[in-house]
């Protein structure tokens, strides 16, 4: 006679990414570190080249991990997980740029906005030796071109869906994209 073979059973693990984000929604902290870990460096990487500040960008990551952590419970699975992050990452940032002009207009009235600044006005870039950061480049643009800048050539958006987000025309998108690149020939030339 032979008896049935039981083995025991494993304490149950999330089995991949997609679990982490259930796991986490309904409150485990530790799936919630998984995904973190996961997922900084690119969210990170998103903020500081959409503001050009890395401590600025440091600030903006843990921000989008707070919202993250606060609306993980809407996040319905239509899209990766990864591209609903990327979503709430750029709105983190348009956001709080929407906030400091707010703070800005209120506090210095009269100061030019950044992206009245003619392109005589953008500060020359340190080059160490013969070679050029492309990323200091980037940080050295006005903040709305450099937004458009790598929304759309960086992160692949298209103008209407620039425009959508930014609250501007499509054309308008061009028209800072044109600008972007021009300046940014200009800084590599030097």
């Amino acid at each position: 006679m032979t008896l049935p073979l039981t083995l025991p059973t494993a304490p149950s693990q999330p089995s991949g990414p997609a679990d982490d984000v259930a796991l986490a929604a309904s409150g485990d902290r530790r799936a919630f570190e998984r995904i973190y870990r996961t997922h900084v460096d690119r969210v990170f990487s998103i903020c500081c080249r959409m503001v050009g500040d890395r401590a600025k960008a440091e600030e903006l990551t843990q921000d989008v991990f707070v919202r993250c952590w606060e609306k993980l419970g809407t996040f319905r699975g239509q899209s990766a997980f990864s591209t609903w992050l990327h979503r709430l990452a750029v709105n983190v940032v348009l956001n709080d740029r929407e906030a400091e002009g707010r703070r800005r207009s209120k506090h210095d009235d009269g100061i030019e906005d950044m992206d009245a600044i003619s392109t005589a006005d953008v500060r020359p870039l340190p080059v160490p030796g013969l070679s050029l950061d492309l990323e200091a480049a980037i940080a050295a643009l006005p903040a709305g071109a450099r937004k458009v800048f790598v929304l759309h050539d960086v992160e692949g958006y298209t103008h209407e869906e620039i425009g959508t987000m930014l609250g501007v025309t499509a054309g308008g998108c061009k028209a800072q994209l044109h600008r972007a690149r021009m300046l940014l020939r200009r800084m590599l030339t030097r």
